[in-house]
């Protein structure tokens, strides 16, 4: 019938944090109209972490979002989550070293006797212990830190601390404020250390996977193929996030993109597909979880948190 119109199905995105270019496919899948000509209206809310985000899926204040699948393996082996991850985001954790190149750290070995500075808040410091047996660093003979997030880069450049524990998301905010202090960066992603698992994946929460099956696999298939654009088109990308968030610059963005592509593109995504679960990747991520968390294996099958019927071209 001529003039009919069909409204389009409202789908509400929970941020797991502040946005930015490691946020930018939801931009760019609002900017390039890929979730328009999937018949979705989706509207975008801000996290504060992955627990934030979880707790608001399964609330119904939101459909589906993002959140550190290690931090979801934790929930749903401590208690009821009616919250699955459909799609894998980085198939490599972004937890890293910091260190300067005069400093002579150029491995995960040469921290032992150092002094390492961290956020009290973030998921890698649970992680730390793992990194430092399989390298053969005495944990006991490191000075770990705590400090505000804000004063680790100053720590860094100043020499107050050796080495920095922080993301890999934040490379460009330290490769900048040490290029202006006249002194170059040194990273060491801990994946390159043997630390390899799954991280940031796209959840759902299961009332909305259940009840309208079909707007999720659209939206899924829209999410991916925003992925795939945003790291194809990195300073595209970063103008469609301060097209909609003016306070985040387009070039440090951008440059955000561009350093965080090998969470995305890896040896992993290569081998089992792009947004993929592995069974075999996914067990190793929860042992690697509990492990960290001091807990038993025996309390998660890691099969039970992931539904891969959702993918793209998954079978039904």
């Amino acid at each position: 019938m001529a003039g009919l119109t069909h409204a389009a199905d409202q789908v509400t995105f929970q941020l797991d944090w502040l946005p930015g270019g490691d946020k930018a496919p939801i931009y760019v899948g609002l900017e390039q109209g890929f979730f328009e000509e999937e018949g979705l209206d989706v509207s975008i809310s801000q996290g504060r972490g992955s627990n934030d985000a979880m707790t608001k899926l399964a609330t119904r204040q939101a459909d589906i979002g993002l959140s550190d699948i290690t931090a979801l393996m934790m929930a749903r082996a401590e208690g009821e989550m009616p919250v699955k991850a459909v799609y894998s985001v980085f198939s490599e954790a972004p937890h890293a070293f910091y260190t300067l190149e005069e400093s002579g750290i150029k491995e995960v070995a040469d921290v032992a006797g150092k002094q390492i500075a961290t956020s009290p808040f973030t998921s890698s410091n649970l992680f730390l212990p793992l990194l430092l047996d399989i390298n053969g660093v005495d944990e006991e003979s490191i000075q770990l830190i705590n400090s505000d997030p804000g004063t680790l880069a100053p720590m860094l450049l100043t020499g107050r601390t050796d080495v920095v524990i922080s993301w890999i998301t934040d490379h460009e905010r330290y490769a900048t404020n040490a290029r202006s202090a006249g002194k170059t960066l040194h990273v060491m992603p801990w994946y390159d250390a043997g630390l390899e698992f799954y991280a940031t994946s796209l959840i759902a929460s299961e009332r909305f996977l259940n009840e309208r099956p079909d707007v999720a696999r659209r939206f899924v298939s829209a999410y991916a193929k925003a992925i795939e654009y945003t790291w194809e088109n990195p300073h595209e990308a970063a103008k469609a996030v301060h097209a909609v968030v003016p306070e985040v610059d387009v070039e440090m963005a951008e440059a955000t993109i561009r350093s965080i592509r090998p969470l995305v593109y890896n040896e992993a995504s290569d081998a089992h597909g792009l947004g993929a679960f592995d069974a075999e990747r996914l067990a190793t991520t929860w042992e690697w979880t509990a492990r960290a968390q001091e807990a038993d294996m025996d309390m998660l099958d890691p099969e039970a948190i992931v539904d891969r019927s959702f993918m793209p071209g998954a079978t039904q």
